[in-house]
């Protein structure tokens, strides 16, 4: 799927996949969501994810503009530690219930409709994202952090579903 070029892509895109992933955790209830898989994540797992993930960016994007450093993925991590990144946030997040992992990605959700509905073409693709020290724009992280993000945590859904056959 072709990345969004402007604010108005971007926000289409976003509600639609949001909306989308949405319909699916309305399926869903407690009990199914908190079931592990192979690799000990459960549903539960990947909407807290999601949701922390969107923080994240909302997080860099902020320090970028404040000059303060800002660290990819997270402070103390690289790229290449996201299989244990993902791990400690997992544990870190063990105490969520289903209903507040939803609200907690419902609550994300709308920041980042905000910080993209707040600024203009220009500030979303522009140029690249302050701080982040690459070549991707705010838009693009954004939508990273965002859609591409709805996308896949469905994808993962669909198939849990599948495999529990529920």
């Amino acid at each position: 799927m072709p990345a969004a070029m402007s604010r108005g892509e971007l926000l289409a895109k976003t509600a639609k996949d949001f909306s989308t992933l949405s319909a699916l955790l309305d399926e869903i209830d407690a009990g199914t969501a908190l079931i592990k898989d192979a690799d000990d994540t459960s549903i539960k797992d990947v909407v807290g994810h999601r949701a922390h993930w969107i923080e994240l960016f909302l997080g860099w994007y902020e320090r970028g503009l404040a000059g303060e450093e800002v660290y990819l993925p997270a402070k103390g991590y690289k790229w290449n530690q996201l299989k244990q990144y993902n791990a400690d946030l997992r544990a870190k997040q063990s105490h969520l219930s289903w209903k507040k992992a939803k609200e907690t990605l419902q609550a994300s959700h709308e920041k980042l409709l905000g910080f993209i509905g707040a600024r203009s073409d220009h500030e979303l693709y522009g140029g690249p994202m302050v701080g982040a020290n690459n070549s991707w724009t705010p838009g693009r992280w954004a939508e990273a952090a965002g859609p591409s993000h709805y996308r896949s945590a469905a994808k993962y859904i669909r198939g849990r579903l599948k495999e529990l056959s529920v």
